[in-house]
């Protein structure tokens, strides 16, 4: 397989039956003909259409043409690599969301993915529920995450002076209560497994079977939600969190 373009003509009920994804499109550059037939029958089964290019140059070619709202990238690519590909869009000023997926399972790999413009980064072999939760949190990432401030909601986060507010009452964070708080409030209305917070909050490359992510959830939910005020942070039983901001 070198090549394939599926639309979905049920988009809308396939949303309705999920309650998962966003419409959307997502481009893959993905060489393994087994991998990519799977990974377009789990988006396309859930709504999205999928770009389909085997190699590198191709690749970077459909993705300077546009259209896509997330790009999936395969790490290593015949000829142009999947690094190189997202190095040449970034310096291009295409700042599409992309999710890096890789063998190379090292904490040093996947910094140098992250490095080269990577928005996430997931290592083989993987589940497939895990990968459309990740290309999920990047179709739903507010467009400028580039910003020193992030409003969702009542909540209001200054990146630069690591403050926050909800409703003009400053909440006094640690140092991981905030990059927990800035992770949630990227990914808005989405639910974020265990394993993505362990990932990418805390950098673990396995995942232990520890409380560690509930510990903190509620440590952060009982500065955020003050008694009185609308819960914004939920659990979701059996799958993980969200932050709920929508009306």
């Amino acid at each position: 397989m070198t090549e394939h373009t599926h639309h979905d003509d049920q988009h809308d009920q396939s949303d309705k039956q999920s309650g998962r994804i966003a419409r959307g499109s997502v481009l893959l550059i993905e060489d393994d003909s087994t991998i990519a037939e799977e990974i377009v029958a789990e988006l396309t089964g859930h709504g999205l259409d999928v770009l389909h290019r085997a190699t590198g140059d191709s690749g970077l070619a459909a993705a300077l043409a546009g259209g896509a709202d997330v790009l999936v990238v395969d790490r290593l690519l015949p000829g142009l690599d999947g690094l190189s590909v997202i190095e040449t869009l970034r310096q291009r000023g295409i700042w599409t969301p992309v999710l890096v997926l890789s063998a190379l399972s090292a904490v040093d790999d996947r910094v140098t993915g992250l490095k080269a413009g990577g928005d996430d980064y997931l290592t083989k072999p993987f589940a497939m529920e895990e990968l459309l939760a990740r290309v999920e949190a990047l179709l739903r990432r507010p467009d400028d995450t580039r910003s020193t401030k992030l409003c969702v909601g009542p909540l209001e986060m200054d990146l630069i002076e690591r403050r926050v507010w909800r409703d003009g009452r400053e909440i006094d964070l640690l140092p991981r209560e905030f990059r927990l708080l800035e992770y949630l409030m990227r990914r808005p209305d989405q639910v974020l497994t265990r394993s993505m917070l362990l990932e990418d909050v805390w950098q673990y490359r396995f995942i232990p079977r520890t409380n560690l992510v509930d510990v903190h959830i509620g440590k952060l939910r009982r500065k955020v939600d003050s008694p009185g005020e609308e819960p914004l942070i939920k659990s979701i039983r059996g799958t993980g969190f969200l932050l709920r901001v929508a009306d």
